[in-house]
């Protein structure tokens, strides 16, 4: 896990300061852990970190390179999992719980919203390695929609703050970079859309097709992105153009 990690570009630092880790391919590793520890069946389940099948319990993420997932505060509320080796899906995310709700929270908010203010703009991704990447390339007013959903109303169904309405609260301005294929373009025009719809002023990325973030990072360095954030076009300018 750490080789992959290696070689898609991130360094030890940024491991441990985002805090990514791992988690054995075992059925009941992390329930016994915690029972040990003293939490309560439970509450293991409510957390989104078991499941239960046929009266058995067992770990939601199995198997997987573990990225946690903070509200704006810092707390960790969620994980987001990628697949370690053969399987389906890739990436696994933590359901809705009563403290993760999918439309509240952006991966990174916690780590961006300084620079997001600072820098008068935000840098939207679709995954984690894209805003790791990013964040290692100085770009820290990055978030991810990665383990999330986007809503075009500034509150959620449980009256908190959505995640693009925190986002705009820190900046009307929004760059959306996402993957340079026609998923990536689709994604760009729906969150382009919800953008919109809530008074922001949104941009689009120039990217490589094919190439998302990430990529263009580890092979382009901090340059290549620093070009495709500099050239970003307006949104209906990319619409009218594609």
């Amino acid at each position: 896990a750490r080789a992959y990690l290696a070689n898609r570009g991130v360094k030890e630092e940024t491991i441990k300061s985002f805090r990514i880790g791992f988690i054995r391919d075992e059925w009941r590793g992390l329930y016994e852990h915690l029972t040990r520890a003293g939490f309560k069946e439970a509450d293991i389940e409510k957390a989104g970190l078991a499941k239960r099948n046929e009266n058995k319990i067992y770990d939601r993420f199995r198997g997987r390179i573990m990225f946690p997932i903070s509200d704006s505060s810092g707390r960790v509320i969620a994980f987001s999992g990628r697949i370690w080796g053969e399987g389906e899906p890739k990436y696994l995310n933590s359901p809705e719980t009563p403290i993760f709700s999918k439309s509240a929270v952006l991966y990174g908010i916690d780590r961006a919203k300084e620079s997001i203010r600072k820098n008068n703009f935000s840098i939207l991704v679709e995954g984690q390695m894209d805003l790791i990447l990013s964040h290692q390339a100085g770009y820290r007013n990055t978030v991810a929609t990665s383990g999330t959903a986007m809503s075009d109303s500034e509150f959620s169904k449980e009256n908190a703050i959505s995640n693009l309405g925190l986002v705009r609260r820190l900046s009307q301005n929004l760059v959306l970079a996402f993957d340079g294929d026609a998923a990536g373009e689709k994604a760009t025009l729906r969150a382009g859309k919800l953008a919109l719809a809530l008074g922001m002023d949104v941009k689009v990325a120039a990217l490589p097709e094919e190439v998302d973030p990430a990529d263009l990072i580890l092979k382009g360095g901090a340059e290549a992105w620093r070009e495709a954030i500099k050239n970003s076009k307006h949104i209906i300018e990319f619409v009218v153009g594609n």
